[in-house]
């Protein structure tokens, strides 16, 4: 189950607030967060271009889209494992978020080439599981951003980074996602509008009937 949506849109907060539930549901819950920063060499790499590090490398759109897919690969097999040993996997991020920053970094849209590029990288060449199902957190890219802003405020370790002080392009990537879940891309998706459907005991409940 991968949660996707905007930087500062909540995604941290419903992956806990999910996990607690899913275990008082009786469920046995695992989790991974991409990028794999400080476990992946690749995700660190991501990590210092998107803060201007490694010069031009971060203006690479492809460049950027392969260091997210390869830290994802280097976690293939621990998805695997983690799926077959828990009865949910929680995945903050997956291959949807490379496939809609990706497009809206080159202002297409889902049907893009750059979107098709990134399934064909990561699910038929890097054999990546598919998902079971997507959970989108919409919410205005204002909200997200003023969040992102606080967070960085309050957590000197979470700095806004290239992508996330890019209003325009949080804009157009809102658009992309919610282009990708209306044509449930690699899998269903369940868009989630709002405080009163992110209740993590009620939807627990819906995701386990």
């Amino acid at each position: 189950m991968v949660i996707e949506g905007l930087d500062g849109a909540g995604k941290r907060t419903l992956t806990k607030g999910l996990t607690d539930a899913l275990h008082q549901a009786g469920a046995s819950v695992a989790s991974l967060a991409f990028p794999r920063y400080g476990k992946s060499v690749h995700a660190d790499l991501v990590r210092e271009a998107l803060h201007r590090g490694h010069g031009d490398l971060a203006d690479s759109v492809y460049g950027m889209a392969l260091l997210y897919a390869l830290d994802r690969s280097g976690a293939a097999d621990e998805i695997r494992t983690l799926q077959a040993t828990h009865d949910v996997l929680l995945l903050d991020r997956y291959v949807a978020s490379n496939a809609a920053y990706a497009a809206a970094r080159l202002s297409q849209d889902a049907t893009g080439e750059v979107v098709k590029w990134v399934w064909q990288l990561e699910i038929d060449r890097f054999a990546l599981p598919k998902p079971d199902t997507h959970l989108l957190l919409q919410v205005s890219p204002e909200v997200a951003a003023a969040r992102a802003e606080r967070r960085a405020r309050a957590d000197a370790s979470r700095p806004r980074d290239a992508f996330e002080s890019d209003d325009a392009l949080q804009n157009r990537c809102a658009q992309v996602y919610k282009d990708l879940a209306a044509q449930s891309w690699l899998s269903p998706w369940h868009v989630i509008n709002g405080p009163a459907q992110t209740n993590p005991d009620t939807l627990a409940k819906t995701l386990l009937t």
